[in-house]
């Protein structure tokens, strides 16, 4: 019984059932006592099934299977009695799970460094996704090709639209109308449409690439360009004007040009090339009257043809009113039908003609309408013309009222004949020379930066011709450029005086002017453009033997064009220059100091006393100034703190009206006598 449990069991393990077999040989030999020892093949063999299965082995003896037969756990206990053998499965036990745990520790370890792994590899992928965001912002979007709308690539453009829209404008309407142009020139107009749709549908891709400004910067995004586009109103025009309305003309047949009617929805690029001719050309007032006399040439030519189209309908012959009948040799030629059409619509429109009186009711109606549009046309002209021919002689006019008021003064002062014919020739000469624009109201409305440009541009050459101002910064030179007048001086005219103040320095821009002696005839030099003269005198340098007076003078020889510079506007702009200031008075003094024009204890002598003086009573206006700005501030805080006062006692007794009145107490001796009385 014990031995086919034990046979059992060992079927579970062969380590078990080896030892099972020993036991059981044990037991039938020596009456069921165990051997002392195990043999050394048995004791090789059990150790090499131990070391395999020791991870089962410990599993089964924990099992239950092992709890419910325990004379098989007793003979396998039998199999391993020494102490020794019990300490070396210990040990081998423990060598075991410290193996396991090193392995687990090995198996985390390498967990931790495939997480390692992974982490450097997102971190590197994280970086190569910031390096291309990076190159991404750092490399700047790829250019498209775009078109800027105040470049003359497209003035171009609009030019090149502007043909078939007004090829269409023209020709629609008069081939619909006159048949016989239709039908001789198919093949033409058949090249010239399709042209002009060609043109209409690569000009639909220009103006999806046509640039506009936000925040004062170009916009090159194409998607933004494209946006923009298509939410405008000529977006609908431009898809409208390219419809395949000719695909009708496979069922009509080609010889119904008004299926084409659509592509006149391309007008407005037409009337914006007009706008940009106006604006860029020369003669605007020139180029307004012709595009007015080809509105109303359009406009009679687009009457003519419905005209003609009317009396087709009608029939030709059937009344006075209508074309005459074409069955006659002269009537019929297309040069005829055309040119008497458009005669006849002339007469009509103008109203400056008789022509055949309506018939039927049609008729009268469309002579009505001529006649309402022939008044709008007479009217347009009238005012259009009127204010054109106004504008163009508005400068004209303007001088003229500027003579006539200055003869009127001279008349009215009785002046000399001789000074005021000098005066008529100066006016004359400004006049033929084109000279009576005012720098300064024309420019005007620009701003400072483009004045200053402009001004630059015109007069920085002729300053830098003064000697004392070619080293001077860039920004003083701005400054005096912007201050510089022009002058006109007539033949003979003192430009300055011997002994004269100087107030101004002047240059020469054009003519001749001479350095003569008391006589004034008496020439000692003449000075040509480029020339200049009075710089000393209004710098003001302290010891000139002449002061601020003018040493010599000088005339014009002819009419003369000058700039000059006052001392007002040249200290003016020092100011905000002390060194060059200090420069220019250096200059000076070089040039006096040669011509031997300077005292020198003077020039080298302390502040002038005036100066001082001048200064002080600068420092006490300026003083009395702020001691009355401070005196205003002192009684507005005053006045502001009573008016703050008065608040908080008005607010005071609003709270004190709301507040009830506390009840009086009742007094104790009425209270006790109160209660004696019952």
């Amino acid at each position: 019984m014990t031995a086919r449990k034990t046979q059992k069991i060992c079927k579970v393990h062969p380590s078990i059932r080896e030892a099972g077999d020993e036991d059981l040989d044990a037991t039938e030999n020596g009456g069921g006592r165990s051997r002392p020892f195990r043999g050394p093949e048995n004791h090789a063999r059990s150790s090499l099934t131990e070391s395999e299965s020791l991870s089962e082995f410990e599993h089964l003896r924990t099992s239950n299977v092992v709890s419910q037969w325990p004379l098989a756990m007793y003979n396998m206990n039998n199999c391993n009695n020494t102490d020794d053998k019990k300490e070396d499965k210990k040990e081998e036990i423990k060598t075991d799970e410290k193996k396991e745990e090193k392995k687990e520790e090995e198996k985390k370890d390498e967990k931790k460094d495939e997480k390692k792994d992974e982490k450097k590899e997102e971190k590197k992928d994280d970086k190569k996704d910031v390096k291309k965001d990076d190159k991404k912002k750092e490399d700047p979007p790829k250019d498209i090709w775009i078109i800027d709308p105040a470049a003359d690539l497209y003035y171009r453009w609009l030019t090149v639209i502007a043909v078939p829209t007004f090829y269409n404008l023209i020709m629609l309407v008069t081939r619909g109308c006159f048949n016989e142009l239709q039908d001789n020139y198919t093949y033409l107009w058949i090249f010239l449409d399709y042209t002009s749709d060609f043109i209409y549908y690569v000009d639909a891709f220009v103006k999806s690439r046509t640039g506009f400004l936000e925040q004062g910067l170009l916009v090159k995004d194409g998607s933004k360009l494209r946006n923009k586009y298509t939410h405008t109103q000529q977006f609908k025009y431009d898809m409208l004007s390219i419809l395949p309305t000719d695909i009708f003309f496979l069922k009509v047949g080609y010889n119904n040009p008004e299926l084409r009617f659509n592509r006149l929805f391309k007008m407005p690029r037409l009337l914006e090339f007009f706008d940009r001719t106006e604006t860029r050309t020369s003669f605007p007032n020139v180029f307004r009257i012709s595009i007015l006399v080809l509105q109303i040439l359009v406009i009679i030519h687009w009457n003519a043809c419905v005209f003609y189209a009317i009396s087709k309908t009608i029939g030709f012959g059937t009344d006075t009113w209508v074309y005459p009948n074409i069955s006659h040799p002269e009537h019929g030629r297309l040069a005829r039908k055309y040119i008497y059409c458009l005669y006849w619509s002339t007469l009509t429109l103008t109203s400056i003609g008789e022509v055949p009186g309506p018939v039927q009711d049609i008729e009268y109606v469309f002579v009505v309408c001529d006649f309402l549009i022939g008044v709008l046309i007479f009217a347009t002209i009238v005012g259009n013309v009127g204010a054109m021919i106004t504008n163009m002689n508005a400068s004209r006019a303007d001088f003229q009222a500027k003579v006539d008021a200055i003869k009127q003064y001279m008349q009215s002062s009785k002046v000399t004949k001789d000074l005021e014919a000098r005066v008529i020739k100066w006016f004359d000469y400004l006049w033929t020379e084109d000279k009576t624009c005012d720098e300064k109201e024309v420019l005007k409305t620009l701003p400072d930066k483009l004045k200053a440009e402009i001004a630059i541009n015109v007069h920085l050459d002729t300053l830098k011709k003064v000697r004392i101002f070619q080293d001077c910064e860039a920004g003083l030179l701005i400054e005096l450029v912007l201050k510089l007048q022009p002058q006109v001086f007539s033949p003979g005219d003192y430009i300055c005086k011997k002994g004269d103040i100087g107030r101004e320095m002047y240059v020469i821009k054009e003519g001749k002017l001479a350095v003569v002696a008391e006589d004034g005839v008496t020439q000692f030099v003449v000075l040509g453009d480029g020339a200049y003269f009075g710089e000393i005198s209004i710098l003001g340098i302290k010891g000139s033997k002449a002061g601020n007076r003018r040493t010599a003078n000088i005339r014009s020889v002819g009419y003369s064009d000058l700039f000059a510079l006052s001392k007002d506007d040249l200290m003016e702009a020092l100011t905000e220059y002390p060194d060059a200031k200090k420069a220019l008075e250096e200059k000076g003094k070089a040039m006096l100091m040669k011509d031997n024009m300077i005292d020198e204890a003077l020039a080298n002598a302390g502040s002038d006393p005036k100066e001082l003086e001048a200064k002080i009573s600068l420092l006490e206006s300026s003083m009395d100034l702020m001691q009355a700005k401070f005196g205003k501030l002192m009684a507005e805080f005053t006045s502001s703190q009573i008016k703050v006062k008065e608040r908080i006692i008005q607010v005071e007794s609003k709270v004190k009206a709301l507040k009830p009145d506390p009840e009086p107490e009742p007094d104790a001796a009425a209270t006790a006598g109160a209660e004696k009385k019952p």
